[in-house]
């Protein structure tokens, strides 16, 4: 997979930048070209395979270089190493991708944020593990208690008696530090929550490119969904496998629907729907156009969702038992 470092320097002429931006625009596009530079992933690592550029990324935190950019000599005071002019060797190796030179000093850039916050979250450096530990609701297909636990950095909530798997996902192990369970379960329900609605309103959670998204009906290929949403970015390749439901947490009628009857989409966990978790509430209407319904259920009423071959929504009905 590829990065991209989008930059234009002060010295950069702006006529020239507006030119090809107008340009691009008219061939129905963003104008990216003139300033996107391309830096590959072995060069990636190898800028970053050194203790003191490491350093000096968490010297920049330390001195709260995202509200205002550090002097040179700030910043090697803060470092561990005696030669000034080796100190600016390595500065100099992160400036372009990770760090910006401006006037007032240096500040960062998205990648070498994204570098930081990674190494804090541990999901370059930590390997965690946590035991089973119970988990609030039962399960969908034979009502047994459930647990969880962490290895790998995968999170996994399943049924004890049973053993079906409601929800299996990455998550960074700095995602564990200092919580409970209850809380490590509603950050981790956050997390998931935002990447699947993100990817369906056709965000990469990862990148911020573009995806597509196509929900695929093979039931002979499938080990855990009949119909399988698959979200995919265009641009680094990230991808999701969900059931059809996930998908719908932010959807507006759905969010509706739920908080007329007491129930807060966004903060209850979404494996306590089976109709997020399962196929047994989709049903195939058509496969060719592929048309499909979700059956929502809450407090004795149903919602009947259709949605169409991009996952969009076409139809809404509602089914109250109240209002009979």
């Amino acid at each position: 997979m590829s990065r991209y470092g989008y930059e234009v320097d002060s010295e950069t002429d702006v006529d020239n930048i507006e030119g090809s931006a107008q340009s691009s625009a008219e061939q129905g596009h963003l104008g990216t070209e003139s300033t996107e530079e391309r830096l590959l992933p072995a060069e990636a690592f190898s800028l970053l395979g050194n203790d003191t550029r490491i350093e000096i990324l968490q010297a920049m935190v330390d001195a709260d270089a995202d509200a205002t950019p550090v002097g040179f000599t700030e910043l090697f005071e803060r470092v561990d190493i005696v030669d000034s002019a080796n100190f600016n060797y390595h500065l100099q190796k992160l400036t372009g991708h990770f760090i910006k030179q401006t006037e007032d000093g240096y500040e960062f850039r998205h990648p070498g944020r994204k570098v930081v916050s990674s190494i804090f979250a541990g999901t370059l450096t930590d390997r965690a593990q946590v035991g089973f530990f119970p988990v609030d609701g039962t399960c969908h297909s034979c009502d047994g208690d459930l647990h969880g636990w962490y290895v790998d950095e995968v999170l996994t909530i399943a049924c004890v008696d049973c053993t079906t798997v409601l929800v299996r996902y990455p998550f960074p192990p700095g995602g564990i530090d200092e919580r409970t369970p209850s809380e490590l379960l509603q950050a981790f329900h956050h997390y998931v929550r935002h990447h699947y609605c993100m990817a369906a309103d056709g965000v990469c959670p990862e990148c911020t490119g573009p995806v597509e998204t196509e929900p695929v009906y093979d039931p002979s290929e499938s080990d855990t969904f009949d119909v399988t949403v698959e979200h995919t970015c265009q641009r680094c390749g990230y991808d999701l496998q969900s059931s059809v439901g996930v998908n719908l947490l932010d959807n507006a009628e759905v969010l509706m629907f739920h908080s007329e009857r007491g129930v807060d989409l966004s903060t209850e966990p979404f494996w306590h729907f089976e109709w997020c978790v399962s196929d047994k509430h989709t049903t195939v209407l058509s496969e060719d156009p592929l048309r499909l319904r979700i059956d929502i259920r809450c407090d004795g009423d149903e919602l009947q969702i259709v949605l169409d071959d991009t996952l969009s929504v076409i139809e809404t009905t509602r089914d109250d038992a109240r209002s009979e």
